[in-house]
């Protein structure tokens, strides 16, 4: 046990220092931090401190005065009305910034034209839906008006749809799907990633000589789960203080609603983050146990690349098939890939925060993690022990089996 707490701590000491460890985690923090405040960085160099200003003019008077009720409207605009502008003094006025974009309403036999005008026309860009509807919508209340219809009848002309959507299927999925995406992605790069540098610490002892020392005084397998652990841990501090420094951001340079409805935190729950955690754990021991032994086969630092690649492979495919079933979060392909070792731990963690596992798919997932956990440390620590001392050319698949049957 002190042979394990002492290659830990080494583990862990020497992560911490090293450079690439320390700047990488300052540039993630930076970029995080400036992340969320790309809406402020934007608003201060277009000088945008209010509401967009859009001009409605009805030179024709084609909406009698009505206009003026877009005011208390919520287009997302600073409505602003005329009916005496050429199209001349409105460019001059976008051109000035003295407004953001600009709509003439103009009579045109039995026709109204809408001319929507704006500084710079993307390909894409179009009259907005929420103007195109407002309008419509005040154009037809009044002519209706003008038809001396009761309230009653008024309703019956226009009556408020409410729309729902429902599913036939029993099992229902509740959540923001852009926070479950946000979460598996972050936390398959913090698994990913911490787990490569288990394969990147064995090749570069060896390398260095280092391995013969720590050899003669503890055994394999307390090398291969000390590292494992101290760089774990490592891993999930540097994982906590990531999300940490996401969450303040967010909550210090985001407007509440635009926060509110984007990133739905309903569902964000004690139990859901101790589940998380439970996950990362695992799945990062999965994956650095993985690493260890493709770490052993080689002798050089730049032969890493290529060993590690098969595991990289199951990462990405784990990684892929957890985020593409969010899509359809009840289809029994999301409820494998929960179970599935190579994807429960990107997977079942949003299949909590959706409220469609139960404790016993939770327990399930959790045990057939374990095994193959129990099953990949068995493998990678025999090959490990056999393989620690090699300085010569990276071992081939054969090798490794032949490597692993040996006594």
């Amino acid at each position: 046990m002190r042979n394990l707490l002492t290659v830990i701590k080494f583990t862990m000491k020497d992560m911490a220092k090293r450079k690439s460890f320390i700047v990488s985690t300052i540039i993630i923090l930076v970029l995080i931090v400036i992340g969320f405040n790309v809406p402020n960085i934007m608003k201060s160099i277009s000088g945008e401190d209010t509401e967009a200003i859009l001009l409605i003019v009805d030179n024709d008077n084609v909406f009698e005065g009505n206009l003026e009720t877009l005011k208390q409207a919520d287009l997302g605009y600073e409505v602003e009305t005329s009916n005496n502008l050429t199209y001349d003094e409105v460019k001059v006025k976008i051109e000035s910034k003295e407004v953001s974009e600009a709509i003439m309403i103009e009579k045109q036999d039995e026709n109204v034209k809408i001319r929507y005008i704006v500084e710079n026309a993307t390909m894409m860009a179009q009259v907005p839906d929420n103007i195109v509807n407002m309008l419509s919508t005040l154009y037809s209340n009044m002519q209706i008006s003008k038809l001396g219809l009761t309230e009653a009848q008024l309703q019956t002309i226009t009556p408020n749809f409410e729309f729902s959507l429902e599913q036939t299927e029993e099992q229902q999925a509740s959540g923001n799907i852009l926070v479950m995406m946000l979460m598996s992605i972050v936390l398959f790069y913090a698994i990913y990633f911490c787990a490569y540098q288990v394969s990147s610490s064995i090749t570069t002892e060896k390398t260095s000589k280092i391995m013969e020392t720590l050899v003669t005084s503890t055994s394999p397998r307390t090398i291969v789960l000390g590292k494992t652990i101290g760089i774990g841990i490592v891993g999930l501090i540097q994982l906590i203080l990531i999300v940490g420094t996401a969450l303040i951001s967010a909550k210090a340079f985001l407007d509440p609603e635009l926060l509110e409805s984007a990133l739905d935190m309903s569902n964000i729950t004690p139990y859901l983050g101790i589940i998380t955690i439970v996950y990362f754990i695992l799945g990062y021991f999965a994956y650095a146990l993985l690493y260890a032994l493709t770490g052993s086969t080689v002798s050089k630092p730049e032969d890493i690349q290529s060993a590690n690649t098969p595991v990289a492979i199951v990462a990405v495919i784990g990684f892929y098939l957890a985020y593409f079933t969010m899509m359809n979060p009840t289809s029994e392909l999301n409820v494998f890939a929960s179970l599935f070792p190579v994807s429960s731990p990107f997977c079942m963690p949003f299949r909590i925060m959706m409220g469609l596992a139960s404790g016993t798919d939770v327990a399930i997932s959790i045990a057939i993690l374990v095994v193959t956990i129990l099953v990949i440390a068995k493998v990678a620590i025999k090959i490990y022990s056999n393989a620690i001392l090699n300085y010569g050319t990276k071992m081939s698949f054969k090798d490794i089996v032949n490597m692993y049957k040996n006594k």
